[in-house]
Formats: structure tokens, C-alpha cells, sequence
């Protein structure tokens, strides 16, 4: 993985060949692959995305680096953060809970049963936190894009909840390296264990998003309708 900033003249393929993480930013913008050899450009151009906030996305997650606000779309940034949602929910932590399940049998007297207790635990805070977010940060996002005249008072802060939100998924990792059953499928509980630490990685980099981007994006939108 190297970290560097990209420009719209970039090859989308060296963008990940340099770091496959960024095809899950391409599947969250609705980007198919099978774009030849286009440029970055060419390739948000055909797919309908505003390249610079794919940019200034891509740079973020690449760098860290400070994002230039001024050239977000907000409603190209609610759509991605949606999709998020959709991934996480729907798609990657189900698909964990099923590896968890075919590692570890299931018995009264070991651990099996806390670590699946645990993980549904997790995920009923992460539903939970993400429906939130939807009903009243997201909904006010749609009202300011559509002007409605929201209150300036009112907009909903959630960087202490995604701190608690990670909390559980850290306690669930230090037990099931701790005091996983021997008699658990290593390859099966290891796959399992991978995908847990990548998805606490990609919902960091998911709150970070909404508290760097989207919410500053939100304060930028308002003083130009000010």
C-alpha cells in the first residue's frame, strides 16, 4: 500500500493496485469495475459520480490528510455514507457471524456461546447507532440539500457514540484470542478473527468520514446558503 495523494489524470487501476481498500470506496459510490484503462476522471464521468469528492474521499482515507471541504458534493457524500450503512449491515457483519458459526462449536459449558452473544451484542449497537444516524443526522443532510430551512441549533453529534460503538467490538477480539475453544477450526476462527479486525478498521475510517467530512461539509453548505 502506498500512501499518496491522487489526481483526477490518475490511472483508476493504479489507485488500486496501490491499495485494495479503495474498491470498497468504488462499490460505496456505485462504480463498476471493468473500466479499462481510464482515468480517475473518465471513469466517475461514466458512472455518474462527482470525481471530486471521490478524490477528496480517496485522499482522506490514502493520507489522512486535511480534506478540501469547498469541493465536496453533500449529496454525493450522503449517498456513499448510505451505502455504508447497507455494507455493514446487510452484507459484512452477517457475513462474520456465519464464519463465527462454522469455526466454533456450540456448548453449555465453553466460551462459544459468549463470543456469538458478544457479536450480536455488537451488532445491535451498530444497527442501532446507524438508525439513528439515519432518522436525524441523514434526514437533516437531505433537508439542508433540498433547502427547508433547517435550524442552525440542532445538528446531531456522534463522535462520543462511535467510540462506544468500537468499544464492544475490541472486548469481543481480546476473548476470542484469549480464550477461543480448542476445539474451534483455526482456519475457519483465524478467517473470522481477519475479518473482525478489518471491519473495526473500515468503520473507523467510516466515522472519521461523517466526523471530517460530513460534518464540516454540512457548516460549509450552510454558510453558502447563509
Amino acid at each position: 500500500m502506498k500512501n499518496r495523494t491522487y489526481t483526477s489524470s490518475d490511472k483508476m487501476l493504479a489507485l488500486i493496485s496501490n491499495d485494495y481498500r479503495h474498491l470498497h470506496v468504488l462499490s460505496r459510490f456505485g462504480i463498476p469495475l471493468g473500466f479499462h484503462d481510464q482515468t480517475i476522471e473518465e471513469v466517475c464521468r461514466n458512472a455518474g459520480v462527482d470525481c471530486d469528492t471521490f478524490l477528496t474521499m480517496v485522499n482522506f482515507i490514502n493520507t489522512d490528510e486535511k480534506p478540501e471541504i469547498s469541493k465536496l458534493s453533500l449529496s454525493a457524500l450522503l449517498h456513499y455514507l448510505k451505502q455504508s450503512h447497507s455494507y455493514f449491515l446487510d452484507f459484512y457483519l452477517p457475513s462474520i457471524r456465519r464464519k463465527l458459526l462454522e469455526a466454533i462449536t456450540m456448548k453449555d459449558t465453553d466460551v462459544s456461546f459468549l463470543i456469538i452473544k458478544l457479536f450480536d451484542e455488537y451488532v445491535d449497537g451498530v444497527r442501532e447507532h446507524m438508525e439513528e444516524e439515519e432518522q436525524h443526522l441523514f434526514s437533516y443532510v437531505e433537508a439542508l440539500i433540498d433547502n427547508q430551512g433547517v435550524r442552525t441549533d440542532n445538528l446531531p453529534v456522534y463522535s462520543k457514540h462511535h467510540e462506544e460503538v468500537g468499544s464492544k467490538l475490541r472486548e469481543l477480539k481480546n476473548i476470542i484470542i484469549r480464550y477461543c475453544p480448542a476445539d474451534s477450526s483455526a482456519n475457519l476462527l483465524n478467517a473470522a478473527l481477519y475479518d473482525i479486525f478489518r471491519c473495526e478498521e473500515e468503520l473507523g475510517s467510516h466515522c472519521r468520514i461523517e466526523d471530517h467530512l460530513l460534518l464540516p461539509a454540512i457548516q460549509w453548505q450552510k454558510m453558502k446558503m447563509a
